[in-house]
């Protein structure tokens, strides 16, 4: 234990082992447990701290319910020249994930274009894992998932669609690919419950309270609704992941799932869709010419002084593995009561 008030430092080996053995202690089997922690330590050293090391205190709870497998093992069935379904059978999605994964870049390399279905899973994390994950293998890809219903569509005041996050990866030749990853809400739930440990006010137009009011009071907007980004833009994003990542993949849409969790107040159990665009058969060949003129883009963007979303974050990344991560001393000492012996 260590005092609350001061933040703890630790490298990506400690905080892999730490988050490795909180995991297992729970339930999880060693597959489940590798995948998870490095699922939020990706995040921690990347300082997506929403997505990091914070949510292992969700997980350990998801697993102390009873209802998360953490042995589950993924059916992966081969459905169409373009699509592959993975079944992850009440496990969280990262194993599930890494079972489809190589059908789905067969397939997209094959046909151009390929979808992974993956449904029956508890999802906490942030998709830019894995559509950079399928990056880094040549393809471009897209991901999208529902969350619990916490989020009022535009012109109302109850909660109806999740966060609904929506990522894309577009791969670079001996770069960082591109991209980004974003809720379909104003921000990630978690930034408001992490503003809730805090005791930290929200900005303006983050969320609204349970009377449908305006609120900066983050504990207010927990039990309210929060509000889509960009008004009837971002609630018409929010709706078409609904759709795509619900319905089409006959699995559960946001208040779907929190009907399903019935007050646990667990991770959202449903479905999650990635799509993955084969480059070098787009072009009936090679895609060298495509590359250099999206190269061109990518240029002209940082020529004008504006960033490439995911800077922010791989510059963070660097950092983390030659210093080490920070985390908030209470955090800590959460984690470390978190774990069973």
């Amino acid at each position: 234990m260590t005092n609350p008030s001061q933040p703890v430092r630790l490298s990506i080996a400690e905080a892999y082992q730490l988050s490795y053995e909180v995991l297992l202690s729970n339930g999880m089997n060693a597959r489940h447990a590798a995948a998870v922690a490095k699922s939020v330590v990706a995040g921690q050293h990347d300082e997506c701290h929403s997505h990091g090391m914070y949510r292992l205190l969700l997980c350990v709870k998801s697993m102390r319910s009873g209802r998360v497998s953490g042995e589950a093992v993924p059916e992966v069935r081969d459905v169409a020249p373009g699509l592959v379904r993975v079944d992850a059978r009440s496990g969280f999605s990262q194993v599930a994930f890494d079972e489809g994964a190589p059908a789905l870049l067969r397939k997209a390399r094959e046909c151009g274009v390929a979808a992974l279905s993956i449904n029956n899973c508890y999802h906490f994390s942030a998709l830019w894992q894995e559509v950079e994950a399928l990056a880094e293998q040549g393809v471009a890809a897209i991901a999208m998932t529902p969350s619990h219903a916490n989020v009022a569509p535009a012109g109302g005041t109850k909660p109806l669609f999740g966060t609904n996050p929506f990522a894309f990866a577009w791969p670079r030749r001996a770069k960082h690919p591109f991209v980004f990853d974003f809720a379909t809400s104003v921000a990630a739930r978690g930034e408001i419950e992490l503003a809730a440990r805090k005791d930290q006010q929200l900005p303006d137009g983050w969320a609204v309270d349970c009377n449908g009011n305006p609120t900066n009071d983050p504990q207010a907007a927990l039990g309210g609704a929060m509000l889509p980004f960009g008004e009837h833009k971002g609630s018409a994003l929010s709706a078409m992941i609904e759709l795509l990542a619900g319905p089409l993949l006959g699995d559960l849409m946001s208040f779907e799932s929190l009907q399903v969790d019935n007050g646990n107040e667990i991770a959202p159990l449903h479905g999650e869709l990635v799509i993955a665009f084969a480059p070098d058969t787009f072009a009936g060949g090679s895609a060298d010419g495509n590359y250099e003129r999206a190269e061109l883009l990518l240029d002209h963007i940082v020529g004008q002084g504006a960033r490439l979303p995911s800077q922010r974050r791989f510059a963070a990344r660097i950092r983390s593995f030659k210093e080490g991560m920070l985390l908030d001393g209470a955090l800590y000492n959460e984690i470390i009561c978190a774990l069973r012996v």
